[in-house]
């Protein structure tokens, strides 16, 4: 039978009671370990360790992975933004060049339409002045007519002829032209035929006598030229049959 041994602070006494330990007792010296078993704890420290730092790196390289995964995320978002905002500003760019061209093509228009507003508003005042200006050069005419000897009569024509004049003078300023073709061939663009007056003396179809005159206002005829044409004369030769015969009298002049 074995007999229970207290092992605290006491040492054992024989029969089994614990005798007191000296406090000055020297302490009990560790057991001595085999060369391998101690190279066995060494190398299973050394493998702890190298398992611990393994598995810190370990988790320091997920760690870092995950950062490095949502910062590229961040950078692919910016880089979404970066596109969309370029294409937006591209589209913007495009908007406003073709914002600009509307722009200056409606002021083109609008400059064109105001231009050709005033030119009709021009147009047709100087359309209803005619007959007034008609008026006067009949007025005028038969003034001189029947009263050439009334030196009062004269003085007052030749008043009205300056007024005449003068009106004359305010619409050429602004591009208002005279039509009065005597002498010259019948156009039938600018000129209305109202009779005709026979001729041998003068080449066919030209104007004889204008009833009334007509007036251009730039490019535009704002009214045609009342006159009588003539007829039975020889034909107004062209332009080529006009230079062949000064052609051949330049050849003659040269062969004496």
């Amino acid at each position: 039978m074995k007999v229970p041994i207290d092992v605290e602070d006491d040492k054992v006494r024989p029969g089994g009671e614990a005798q007191p330990v000296a406090e000055n007792a020297p302490a009990a010296e560790p057991e001595e370990l085999g060369e391998d078993e101690e190279r066995a704890r060494v190398e299973a420290a050394i493998r702890a360790g190298e398992q611990a730092a393994e598995d810190e790196l370990k988790a320091d390289a997920d760690k870092i992975r995950v950062e490095r995964d949502e910062l590229q995320k961040q950078l692919d978002d910016v880089a979404d933004e970066i596109a969309a905002a370029k294409q937006q500003a591209a589209d913007s760019a495009d908007r406003l060049v073709r914002l600009q061209a509307d722009w200056d093509n409606y002021r083109r228009r609008t400059a064109q339409e105001r231009l050709a507003e005033r030119e009709r508003a021009a147009e047709k005042l100087v359309f209803n002045l005619l007959p007034i200006l008609d008026d006067m050069e009949r007025a005028c005419e038969h003034a001189a007519q029947n009263n050439a000897e009334d030196a009062g009569v004269m003085q007052f024509v030749a008043g009205v002829e300056a007024i005449h004049e003068k009106m004359y003078s305010i619409l050429a300023k602004e591009g208002v032209e005279v039509i009065d073709p005597v002498g010259e061939p019948f156009d039938p663009l600018v000129h209305q035929a109202v009779g005709r007056v026979e001729d041998g003396g003068s080449f066919d179809e030209t104007v004889a006598q204008v009833y009334q005159r007509g007036y251009r206002m730039g490019e535009k005829v704002i009214r045609s030229a009342m006159v009588t044409v003539t007829f039975g004369g020889p034909k107004r030769p062209s332009a080529e049959a006009d230079a062949a015969p000064d052609q051949g009298d330049a050849a003659s002049e040269d062969g004496e």
